[in-house]
């Protein structure tokens, strides 16, 4: 599937509820679902910096595609980084780079986290584009 088709479907998933209290608790469950970073991967070098919670993210280049791994301290981050991974994962880089959010704004995710939350959305996205730079120079 490409990003954007995984975006749709996320969009669709989460219109299936009719208010936040049940979208925070599918977060909490996408969180849960999350494949675990390896305990090797949880350093310093990898944790988001302008996130309030502890939340780390590692990627590998396979193929040609990067597969993200990542987990949080905080219940609701960890929701949050599984979504983000669910969309840019198994993709190539530049894809990755050229993808839009959009769709954290029709999820209306960013206006029910707090701003310290929803700065470390950002600084999530953020890194995942820059792992996406790094790897993409390497297949250049």
């Amino acid at each position: 599937m490409t990003i954007q088709e995984i975006q749709e479907e996320i969009v669709d998933e989460f219109s299936m509820f009719d208010d936040w209290m049940q979208r925070y608790e599918y977060m909490i469950e996408l969180g849960k679902s999350l494949p675990l970073i390896e305990e090797k991967y949880k350093v310093e070098e990898n944790l988001i910096k302008g996130c309030q919670s502890k939340v780390w993210v590692h990627a590998d280049l396979i193929g040609d595609k990067l597969a993200f791994s990542a987990d949080s301290d905080a219940i609701i981050t960890k929701g949050i980084v599984a979504i983000l991974i669910r969309a840019y994962s198994n993709q190539h880089p530049t894809d990755i780079l050229e993808a839009d959010n959009k769709f954290i704004d029709e999820i209306g995710l960013k206006e029910h986290l707090s701003p310290t939350r929803a700065n470390g959305l950002v600084s999530m996205i953020k890194q995942l584009k820059m792992y996406a730079i790094a790897y993409q120079t390497q297949l250049d």
